[in-house]
């Protein structure tokens, strides 16, 4: 089965000024191309079809840069804010209507080489509501802040990190609808409350993520982009 992936993108990009001023940060430039259509191809390749972007802050920016999606060979929808920012929790039960009972999570600044079919039927054969993809950090890109034990998530919690946690949020996600039956402002929250109600599957990634979050991040993300275009040159009429 397919689920279809909310992109979280309404934040406003403050670590990212000034090149976030005037443009969202998920269409900076990278590679020769708008961020979000890096993302997009690498959805599509994987087999997603349905994608809706939570945006706020230059939101129109992005729709009108994107589109529908049918150029890239998907469906996109849009899930607006409004007028204040609801944060990531309430971003996505804004967009609700739109996402169903079961769909993936990422966010707008990350760059995730992996196998979401995997990451989907993991989550749905899991019967939890809710799952957290995670990597075995070690303090190398964040504080750890996953207790991940024999494939099960015992306890995610950003606040309050503890010398066993080992892992760290890889960026994507799942989620069951009624997960956010309870309007939480910050999705880590809601994860947090699924982990220690022993309803938040783990699924443990391998290869390291990329993301557009910071000036070092951009540069790595920018060079392991450029590399993959040099090693995979773009279909005729691939956009």
């Amino acid at each position: 089965m397919t689920l279809p992936i909310a992109i979280l993108a309404g934040g406003l990009a403050t670590r990212m000024r000034p090149l976030t001023e005037r443009v969202p940060k998920v269409l900076l430039d990278v590679a020769g191309r708008p961020f979000a259509e890096h993302q997009l191809r690498l959805l599509r390749d994987a087999g997603i079809t349905d994608v809706v972007f939570c945006v706020g802050y230059l939101g129109e920016m992005v729709e009108e840069t994107l589109g529908d999606g049918s150029r890239f060979g998907l469906s996109i929808r849009y899930s607006y804010d409004g007028e204040q920012l609801r944060g990531t929790g309430g971003a996505l039960v804004r967009a609700l209507p739109l996402l169903g009972d079961a769909f993936l999570i990422m966010y707008g600044d990350s760059y995730l080489d992996c196998d979401y079919a995997a990451v989907a039927r993991t989550f749905l054969e899991s019967g939890k509501l809710g799952l957290m993809a995670v990597i075995r950090n070690e303090g190398r890109w964040d504080k750890s802040n996953v207790l991940f034990e024999h494939g099960r998530i015992v306890r995610y919690d950003k606040k309050n990190r503890t010398p066993d946690m080992r892992h760290i949020d890889y960026g994507l996600g799942a989620l069951r609808a009624e997960a956010l039956a309870t309007p939480v402002a910050d999705l880590a929250d809601v994860y947090h409350d699924l982990s220690l109600a022993n309803q938040l599957a783990g699924y443990e990634m391998h290869e390291r993520f990329y993301e557009i979050g910071s000036p070092q991040g951009l540069q790595e993300a920018e060079e392991h982009i450029s590399a993959q275009r040099g090693t995979a040159p773009r279909d005729e009429g691939e956009p």
